[in-house]
């Protein structure tokens, strides 16, 4: 397909911007500027991360970690308790339980309930400290789990399950998977599905008897091999959509149908981009925010077509943290600049 093909093709896979509208949120009372993550609660946004203090020079002085709650309804937030002390200085995630927002990393298990206005701590996980919750999270209706990570050379291809009815953690069973610092994938209802590259750190191939693509049960224990990613370019998130695993990359996306086993091509994203939010909002795949630019757009997998979001009032960005509420897509935070990147405090609502 040459140039001239491929742009026509994209354009007929892009509607006009649907109808919506944003409006900015009003100021947080943290500055968070790092390691963001939030969940929806059904009535609140929930958003945890770091608040660093920097010399003139840009070096960092003190971290410590910080909490805020939204509420769309009132258009209004709350501060909430500082979080427990912890020695994360990388990524960390977070699922809703239904009662509580359970916050993972390498070096922080934490779980807060808005009932009780309070945070607890997590028992140790069976995982090394040094990649404690470094990884694949996702939430199944009764554990939170965790596969994969690593930092500096190291790849990992263990995992963990965390029930919070009986406040532990138990070892998953030996993944056929290779090692993966950063895996991609998501739970479908049934089954933990988990994609991971085809090289190790060091840039490697990694040998042919590790699966590069598997599909975990909780209920069984046990783990099966799927069909691999197609080659995509760019960083890769996904999302379930009731039916199929949708991923999307820089330019292009996949879906994955865990029924027949098998992969379909998305229509291309009509503008590329790295570092975007992605969530599902039940009918339609909503990307939003990274470089290049801030736009956004909205992908039908029925019609395997993108329609773009109408503008955003925020500044381009790169990785804000997002929810869907059940009607609104709430994006907040995110990073501007070349590295060391800085962090930005502001988020908007859009209502499609």
């Amino acid at each position: 397909m040459n140039a001239r093909t491929a742009a026509a093709v994209a354009v007929a896979a892009v509607a006009a911007a649907g109808p919506g509208h944003w409006r900015p949120l009003p100021p947080a009372p943290v500055a968070i500027d790092d390691g963001y993550t939030s969940v929806w609660t059904g009535s609140r946004m929930l958003v945890f991360g770091r608040v660093t203090s920097r010399a003139t020079d840009g070096a960092v002085l003190s971290r410590r970690d910080a909490a805020a709650s939204y509420d769309p309804g009132s258009n209004t937030w709350r501060r909430l308790p500082a979080p427990p002390a912890s020695t994360s200085f990388m990524g960390r995630s977070s699922v809703w339980t239904g009662k509580e927002m359970l916050v993972w990393g390498q070096g922080i298990r934490e779980a807060f309930d808005p009932a009780t206005n309070r945070w607890r701590r997590l028992p140790s996980s069976p995982l090394l400290s040094i990649h404690d919750g470094y990884g694949l999270v996702a939430w199944t209706g009764r554990e939170l789990i965790g596969w994969g990570g690593g930092c500096c050379g190291d790849a990992f291809s263990d995992g963990v399950a965390y029930s919070p009815s009986t406040n532990r953690w138990r070892a998953l069973a030996r993944s056929p998977l290779a090692g993966s610092q950063e895996p991609i994938g998501a739970w479908t209802g049934r089954e933990l599905i988990a994609f991971v590259g085809n090289v190790d750190p060091d840039g490697k191939p990694w040998p042919a008897r590790f699966a590069r693509a598997a599909a975990y049960n909780p209920a069984t224990d046990t783990w099966r091999r799927i069909a691999p990613l197609p080659a995509l370019h760019g960083a890769v998130k996904a999302v379930w959509d009731g039916h199929e695993l949708l991923v999307v990359a820089g330019a292009g996306g996949a879906a994955y149908d865990p029924a027949t086993n098998r992969w379909r091509r998305l229509a291309p994203i009509p503008s590329a981009r790295q570092g975007a939010a992605v969530v599902w909002a039940g009918t339609r795949l909503l990307v939003w925010g990274g470089r290049p630019v801030p736009r956004g757009f909205a992908y039908d997998p029925k019609l395997d077509r993108w329609s773009r979001l109408p503008a955003a009032p925020l500044r381009g960005r790169l990785d804000p943290t997002a929810v869907w509420t059940g009607r609104t897509l709430i994006v907040w935070g995110g990073t501007i600049g070349r590295p060391p990147n800085r962090g930005i405090a502001d988020g908007a609502a859009l209502t499609p």
